[in-house]
């Protein structure tokens, strides 16, 4: 097989880079003595510019030729009689020039670098539309809450275990607010784009492969600002747990099948009664009148998530306050107490005694049970959030969800 030198592929990368950015641009230059200074033929050579200037000089030389380019782009910018002519095309031959050296050393990420510029340059119209038309005042401003918390927030605070017990970090608390906020987020964007009678149920059950007890929170928090979205905010809730029983199905499998399978009858049971009383709900919502104009409002509210992580905080200290007073020898007291905070990280955990023998699989089903109902006590109490009328729909749910995996427990096998 031919072999090409590596040097001559980059090149050609870079060369590809000016013509796929360049073609986007000329059929926006226009004509006439008010077309655009750039097209085809410079943003290429502008690629190419910068590929050999880092091939022949690295770095500094990359460097001289990108700000000679952003000089003569200033120079042409300057002419233009427009009195707001617009930088786009300018700064793109600016970043062509960056991405042309980079295709020296990084050719594939340069080359998707550039389908990621061209897709934004021809999307101006529908990104225009987007933020002026489609999103928000309020929206815009949760969405920059919402970068502060993962990007400024979340990096600083410490990544260890303290307080009382060692059983607090800030860290993993914080990631709960910012999961609540996402939540909360998806939640909007399915409302906004279907409808709550068909956005929040689908929302729901997405979030419950993440956590089932931050979209009950998160849903309740919904409800109790629109009282409207009640029933299919109900909908979401429970089916949620549903997506919690999949969940601790395909996590016990890959665990040990012996405990998934004297599991089975409970987790089919309960995922019945979730789809059951979830479907319920979800058909009344369906039956009610659709919204007349798409949401638009908060995404999510900053408050609900940091009571939520408190709450949180509180459950996660009172579960390692009951496992350091009676010891990690009560198998069922443990799993009943790390319930109280994630009821699949229980789950793993007994199966997991059980794959190593220390535990029969008949056995395991009582400590898992335990971590799930105490998760359902989580559950009821994170469901405050949504108000009064919240509660009394999801609470009888999840009492169910967890009554029919005891029954399941219980049939004669």
């Amino acid at each position: 097989m031919l072999a090409l030198d590596p040097v001559i592929l980059s090149l050609a990368v870079a060369i590809g880079i000016g013509l796929l950015v360049g073609t986007e641009r000329e059929r926006r230059k226009g004509a006439g003595p008010d077309r655009a200074p750039a097209g085809v033929r410079t943003f290429a050579l502008v690629s190419l510019a910068g590929a050999l200037s880092f091939a022949i000089g690295r770095e500094v030389l990359l460097a001289v030729t990108t700000g000679g380019i952003f000089v003569l782009t200033a120079l042409a910018c300057s002419r233009e009689q427009d009195g707001d002519p617009g930088l786009t095309t300018e700064i793109a031959l600016v970043v062509t020039a960056l991405l042309g050296g980079l295709a020296m050393t990084r050719p594939a990420l340069a080359a998707g670098l550039a389908v990621a510029a061209t897709i934004m340059l021809n999307a101006r119209s529908a990104l225009h539309q987007f933020v002026r038309s489609v999103l928000s005042e309020a929206e815009v401003r949760d969405a920059l809450i919402f970068a502060a918390a993962t990007l400024i927030v979340l990096p600083l605070l410490p990544d260890e275990q303290l307080g009382p017990f060692d059983a607090l970090n800030p860290h993993a608390i914080w990631i709960i607010v910012i999961l609540v906020m996402a939540i909360s987020g998806v939640g909007h964007i399915a409302v906004r784009a279907l409808g709550a009678r068909f956005g929040l149920p689908l929302a729901g059950f997405a979030s419950g492969f993440v956590s089932s007890s931050a979209a009950i929170g998160a849903l309740g928090a919904r409800a109790a600002k629109s009282p409207d979205q009640l029933r299919p905010a109900v909908a979401g809730a429970v089916l949620s747990t549903v997506a919690t029983i999949i969940q601790m199905a395909i996590l016990l499998a890959a665990t040990d099948l012996a405990t998934l399978w004297v599991m089975a009858a409970s987790l089919l049971c309960a995922g019945a009664a979730a789809v059951a009383y979830g479907a319920i709900f979800a058909a009344m919502a369906l039956r009610s009148a659709p919204s007349e104009a798409p949401e638009r409002g908060q995404a999510f509210s900053l408050w609900a998530a940091l009571g939520f992580a408190s709450l949180l905080a509180a459950v996660l200290l009172a579960s390692r306050a009951l496992d350091d007073w009676f010891g990690p020898n009560g198998v069922t007291i443990a799993a009943g107490a790390a319930g109280l905070a994630d009821t699949h990280s229980a789950a793993i955990s007994v199966a997991t005694l059980v794959g190593a023998g220390k535990l029969e699989a008949p056995d395991a089903v009582l400590p898992i049970l335990v971590a799930l109902s105490t998760n359902t006590i989580t559950k009821l109490a994170l469901s405050l959030a949504g108000g009064t009328a919240y509660v009394l729909c999801v609470a009888p749910g999840l009492v169910i969800v967890i009554a029919a995996a005891w029954a399941g427990w219980l049939l004669p096998t």
